[in-house]
């Protein structure tokens, strides 16, 4: 029986009531398992209001009222880290086990909130002038939107709604319309916690929902993370619409392996950076640029590990990989694949034709390895999204530096050396907003953000850490004189001495 997947709009499930409706698959078995609703222009609207009238309330409660609601929240969150898991694999594909490690990093984000507190501790300034304070504090802007992609139908949503409801906001989350199942879950979660009605709401949809949150003129603040071209609309019109904008785009991660860097290791990361999730992560690593005589060396390694790499439905304890989200980005991914050829790179792995024996009609694709790729081809210059792996090589390591600045990316990069020297300039040169020195993904912990550089970001502020909490909170100085209480006035003596 196929389930359906409505709304969660000021504390509860809210049929769609729209019409329209999308099909959530199993992308093991390539069956239809869901329907999901896809929200109107006046189904956004009762949303955002719901928020805006929870606002008027949460915005002004206290800190310790917003924190022991997410300490709450984060209870139930450990506690339901397998449910949680069980639909991220059943919706998106990726196996129990990368799924449980994707709650475990929203989880990071949760615990920060929690400890909000100090995060939003505002400066004083005293005696500027003759009794005159200064003080600085911070507020939240209002309601304020998610938009978020299919790969981490968790973790994303939870990079975003914690420290902005911590900070007093209201939240309307927008998530993938391909694996909409998590985001109710969560919502669920909250209520049990003991957050009130409308401060955190669920909008299932496609475009239509996007658009019109992007336009809406209660909404203050829009959070995004997907691919660069969406990500630079979602900029450009919600900026247009006086919002607030962090939008994170798509990326080409490289990663640098100089000649003296252990290659065993090298290899193992690069599998697992590049195949993990089966590729469908903005920190992959995409491309390995191997420096001087080390790349078939390095390239015989790679293809060694991942001939091993055992691929199946993501519920199956023994499948490392599992299939790719939809048959059309399956397709999407083999074509790149299916040109590299005639582009000049070497095949040395070509997984397209990958059958898992009894779900024959599964989105299913093999590792591929593309060896000696042209920085022109369009394995090399486009974001695949999937488990296709490019080497280039490079004579030196300026030569490969260069070719990393290159790119209009700039979201994460990682350099494998032995060379402390080495290591330091590359962090200081390279042009990416998240850099690793031996660590091939390199997303930072909680109370550190996250964020590129050049088409993977458009908006100023990163998202989570310090950087989440001052977006999701404006400034307001505030100047204050009062008269000292000696000072002879017309109101009650409070016996204060005149000569003091």
């Amino acid at each position: 029986m196929t389930k359906t997947v409505h709304h969660w709009i000021g504390g509860k499930t809210v049929e769609g009531a729209s019409g329209n409706w999308g099909p959530v698959t199993d992308p093991a078995t390539g069956a239809v398992t869901t329907r999901v609703a896809l929200a109107s222009g006046e189904e956004v609207d009762s949303a955002v209001a719901s928020a805006k009238a929870a606002f008027e309330t949460w915005g002004t409660s206290s800190l310790a009222q917003r924190t022991s609601i997410l300490f709450r929240f984060r209870a139930l969150l450990d506690a339901n880290r397998d449910a949680i898991a069980e639909l991220i694999t059943a919706e998106h594909g990726k196996v129990h086990s990368d799924a449980l490690g994707e709650v475990a990093r929203g989880l990071e984000i949760v615990d920060l909130a929690c400890g909000i507190t100090t995060q939003l501790k505002g400066e004083l300034s005293t005696q500027v002038s003759n009794r005159v304070d200064v003080a600085a504090i911070r507020q939240p802007v209002g309601v304020v939107a998610g938009i978020t992609p299919f790969n981490f139908p968790a973790m994303v949503p939870m990079w975003m709604f914690p420290l902005a409801i911590a900070c007093g906001n209201t939240f309307v989350l927008k998530p993938s319309e391909k694996d909409p199942s998590p985001s109710l879950k969560i919502a669920e979660l909250l209520a049990e916690a003991g957050l009130p009605d409308g401060v955190f709401n669920v909008l299932q949809g496609d475009k239509v929902a996007v658009d019109r949150l992007l336009e809406h003129p209660d909404v203050s603040a829009i959070s995004f993370v997907g691919s660069t071209p969406i990500a630079r609309h979602i900029h450009t019109t919600a900026s247009a619409n006086g919002k607030r904008v962090q939008a994170l785009g798509g990326a080409k991660n490289h990663m640098l392996v100089l000649p003296d860097a252990d290659l065993d290791a090298a290899a193992d990361a690069a599998v697992s950076a590049a195949y993990g999730s089966a590729g469908e992560r903005c920190m992959a690593i995409s491309a390995v640029v191997a420096v001087g005589a080390v790349g078939d060396e390095l390239v015989a390694k790679i293809r060694e590990r991942a001939e091993k790499i055992k691929i199946g439905p993501g519920d199956d304890p023994t499948s490392e990989m599992g299939p790719l989200i939809t048959k059309a980005h399956r397709d999407k991914v083999a074509s790149y694949v299916h040109g590299a050829a005639d582009q000049g790179a070497d095949v040395v792995l070509d997984g397209t034709g990958h059958t898992v024996d009894g779900y024959e009609d599964g989105h299913w694709i093999g590792l591929s390895l593309l060896d000696k790729v042209s920085t022109d081809s369009d394995a090399y210059r486009d974001e695949i999204f999937g488990p296709v792996l490019c080497v280039l090589r490079a004579d030196t390591y300026e030569e490969g530096l260069a070719l990393i600045n290159a790119s209009p990316f700039g979201n994460g990069t990682a350099i494998f050396t032995r060379d402390g020297g080495a290591a330091r300039r590359f962090q200081m040169e390279v042009q990416a907003g998240m850099v690793g020195v031996n660590v091939p993904i390199p997303v930072p912990v909680g109370y550190h953000s996250f964020g590129g550089w050049k088409d993977s970001l458009f908006g100023d502020l990163h998202v989570y850490g310090n950087d989440g909490v001052q977006f999701y909170t404006r400034g307001k100085v505030v100047t204050t004189r009062w008269p000292d209480p000696s000072e002879p006035h017309g109101g009650v003596d409070l016996g204060f001495p005149r000569n003091h």
